[in-house]
């Protein structure tokens, strides 16, 4: 799939993403006079600042480029954030979506609701200032670093109509359950599962220092996905007008590269993990914000991660540069005078039931069907007199395992998480009715191995945690 990329639409891409931009920056600093309407002044600021930044460009970038997949392809998308601190970015993406109203009315989409809206984030009562339950749309608790890839992948399994898009911050790359989570593309079957979009959000550095990733050659990078088992594709810059077109384009790619793969596996079946598309995003941190404060660099820098500008309130230069900063958001352009989107970003919003705040997957309980359970009575051992019988407890769960399995064969909405365990812990049973999921090459010597098996085995205990975490809050039931 390739669209046309409007110059209209393009101005409206960005649109959105200065006015979310602006709101990411005013929940960290501003505590009233949220449009800067009236004069600014230094009450207007929290007394305490709170929040991070640098990821957050990155993020509202990556927003509004999936609102205009969206429309363009009708897709069921669902975000999974993994930057621990993006919380700003998401929360100012919901909020002009109309999200954050229909799940907090007092957050009205006019200057006194924008007020609340600013005020709540990190303040005693609100909200906290990583992307959490609290959010629309998540299904990711963001200072969980680590688990967003399994999150995703388990987000995916038996959802055949849902691509994940996942995040993936350079730091959070080197954690053990995010190393193990890229094997998560060896486990989807792509007859039955959705797919999960990677995107390794590439700025750099943690909180005081470089990545390793951030440090890598794009030659290096692209070795170590490919070897994963992906399509790597790079997006790179700091041009705001080339990076939109290049990640138009490459969202596209990666979109029919999905549906190629899902279609070849319809007509020739499935024959080995598929080469899914990942992107890399490498663009400066704290995009967008300040580039020198006191005689350092700030954007493309660690200084960037958290509050780029700490002394607002006590140093003149710092308030002058904050006010400077959020001007150059243009919000009178992007906001009306009674502080309501403008036309062009509202245009890049979805249809309700589309948006990424209000995906019915990030809701598991509006999906959610009862599991059928047999009667557990029916599994007991008799025991005549002490001693009488020799049996184990856990061969007996492995019948009743086996049984929910055939109860709810035709839901497809179940499945067993095992670290290479299953035998071992006298689960056997469930193998008369399902095999351990397997894409690979299967051997004669092997047992029980399967394209379409319901129980997951990898040695990753955190993999299979987190899959499972992943299935059960997009509306399944699993066993861990």
């Amino acid at each position: 799939m390739t669209t046309e990329i409007s110059p209209q639409r393009l101005e409206n891409l960005n649109a959105f993403w200065e006015a979310a931009n602006y709101l990411s920056v005013g929940q960290i600093y501003l505590l009233d006079n949220p449009l800067l309407r009236a004069p600014f002044k230094r009450e207007h600021i929290k007394p305490r600042l709170l929040g991070h930044f640098g990821t957050s460009p990155g993020l509202t970038l990556i927003y509004a480029h999936l609102n205009r997949l969206i429309q363009d392809t009708d897709a069921d998308l669902l975000l999974v954030v993994g930057p621990g601190h993006g919380g700003p970015a998401i929360l100012a993406c919901a909020y002009l979506e109309g999200c954050m109203t229909e799940v907090y009315p007092q957050l009205t989409m006019d200057i006194a609701g924008m007020n609340r809206f600013m005020r709540q984030f990190s303040w005693p009562g609100g909200i906290p200032s990583h992307v959490s339950p609290p959010t629309p749309g998540s299904i990711h608790e963001g200072g969980e670093l680590g688990y967003a890839l399994v999150h995703a992948y388990g987000s995916v399994f038996d959802n055949p109509n849902l691509i994940t898009v996942c995040v993936v911050g350079d730091g959070e790359a080197e954690t053990g359950p995010l190393a193990a989570g890229w094997h998560g593309n060896k486990f989807v079957n792509p007859l039955r599962d959705g797919a999960v979009l990677p995107i390794l959000h590439l700025n750099g550095y943690k909180i005081s220092g470089p990545t390793i990733f951030g440090r890598m050659p794009d030659a290096q990078i692209t070795k170590f996905f490919e070897g994963c088992g992906y399509q790597v594709r790079f997006v790179e810059g700091d041009n705001p007008n080339l990076v939109h077109q290049a990640l138009w384009e490459t969202l596209d790619w990666s979109y029919s590269e999905i549906k190629k793969i899902q279609q070849t596996a319809k007509t020739e079946g499935v024959k080995g993990p598929a080469p899914w598309p990942m992107i890399v995003l490498r663009t400066p941190k704290g995009w967008t914000g300040p580039k020198i404060v006191d005689g350092k660099p700030i954007e493309g820098t660690f200084r960037a991660h958290q509050v780029p500008l700490a002394e607002v309130i006590k140093n003149p230069s710092h308030f002058q540069m904050l006010e400077e900063w959020l001007r150059s958001y243009h919000p009178d352009q992007h906001f009306d005078e009674t502080g309501y989107p403008s036309p062009a970003v509202l245009s890049l919003i979805p249809r309700p039931p589309k948006r990424l705040g209000a995906s019915p997957y990030a809701n598991g309980g509006l999906l959610l069907k009862d599991l059928k359970l047999p009667d557990y009575t029916d599994y007991a051992v008799e025991v005549s007199s002490p001693g009488a019988v020799e049996e184990e407890a856990t061969r007996q769960l492995g019948k009743f395992l086996r049984d929910v399995f055939k109860f709810n064969d035709q839901e497809q909405n179940f499945r067993i998480f095992c670290p290479d365990e299953t035998q071992s812990n006298r689960l056997g049973e469930v193998f008369e009715v399902t095999k351990r999921m397997y894409l690979g090459d299967i051997l004669s010597s092997d047992e029980n191995l399967a394209p379409d098996g319901r129980v997951m085995e990898i040695l990753s205990e955190h993999c299979c945690q987190g899959w499972l975490e992943g299935y059960l809050l997009t509306g399944r039931h699993g066993l861990f």
